[in-house]
């Protein structure tokens, strides 16, 4: 039997699309109909995750837990209850098994979240999205969905794989979108 409750809100949506752009991963277990999200970060990221907590609130079955991960790692962790809108961004973020980036509408919540994840700062100007985890035409389309908000970005080599790497013209641009949204402890990344 699946728990499921009502409708996702638009911030709850926007969370958890930010989530699978970065670090989020949505699972249905097998013999289930429906797929959840877990959210599992560095203990470090403890009030980002205490964040996401409280606008998903209301599909989460209990609030995050401290989990020793492999070797020092202590990781902060929940996950939401198996929800049918959900199912439906697992269907269009995954295929075979692999995230993917499909034909979707980003908010500037969506890509606070998405930074708060994945991104980070270099120096005064230099700003990331470290997105090697996509295939290169999957970058592009990001880049596509960043110009829709007027910031511009290029693919830049990280050892073998390429990531998102934001104009320096265009940062002013991408902190003005992001910044209302960027929990406290995280301010250093903008």
């Amino acid at each position: 039997m699946d728990n499921t409750v009502g409708r996702l809100t638009q911030i709850q949506r926007s969370v958890i699309i930010g989530s699978l752009l970065g670090d989020g991963y949505v699972r249905i277990v097998r013999g289930r109909r429906n797929a959840f999200l877990e959210v599992n970060h560095a203990y470090s990221m403890k009030e980002y995750v205490d964040w996401k907590y409280k606008i998903l609130k209301d599909i989460v079955i209990s609030p995050p837990k401290v989990r020793k991960g492999n070797g020092n790692r202590i990781a902060y962790r929940f996950f939401t209850r198996q929800h049918p809108e959900i199912t439906e961004l697992f269907n269009l973020f995954y295929k075979n098994g692999k995230k993917i980036i499909p034909d979707f509408k980003l908010n500037p919540v969506s890509l606070a979240v998405w930074y708060m994840d994945d991104g980070s700062k270099c120096g005064t100007s230099s700003y990331y999205l470290n997105t090697q985890q996509f295939s290169v035409e999957d970058q592009h389309k990001l880049m596509g969905y960043l110009r829709e908000f007027g910031v511009e970005s290029k693919l830049n080599k990280d050892k073998e794989y390429w990531r998102i790497r934001m104009i320096m013209s265009s940062v002013p641009t991408f902190i003005n979108l992001v910044r209302q949204s960027i929990v406290p402890s995280l301010q250093y990344k903008i």
